[in-house]
């Protein structure tokens, strides 16, 4: 389930509280066992913490929580959209996922 969905990918919010503002992220972890992606920018929570000796200043923090992955959705650059993969075999023998709609390479490098 979470082998579509890596580190560093750019995802887009297919369900959920965000998904009507087409929000894209940069996926910062992967939680396998749990389904779970924690993306950059996305399904923020407000987390009230206390002054320590790390953290001088207590209050308010605004920070990421995981998001399922059946909510999120690979992002196709050249189609601009989610898009759906597929794997494909290129000249070197390396396997790499691939956009179905373009055929355009996912994966980098």
């Amino acid at each position: 389930m979470s082998a579509a969905i890596k580190k560093d990918d750019v995802v887009i919010v297919i369900a959920g509280k965000e998904r009507f503002a087409r929000k894209t992220g940069k996926v910062l972890r992967v939680f396998p066992g749990r389904g779970k992606a924690l993306v950059q920018g996305l399904n923020l929570v407000k987390r009230h913490t206390k002054p320590s000796q790390k953290n001088q200043q207590g209050g308010i923090v605004e920070k990421e929580a995981p998001i399922d992955i059946s909510n999120l959705q690979l992002y196709c650059s050249a189609c601009k959209r989610g898009v759906r993969t597929g794997t494909t075999v290129l000249q070197d023998g390396r396997k790499v996922r691939a956009c179905k709609r373009c055929g355009e390479s996912l994966d980098k490098g």
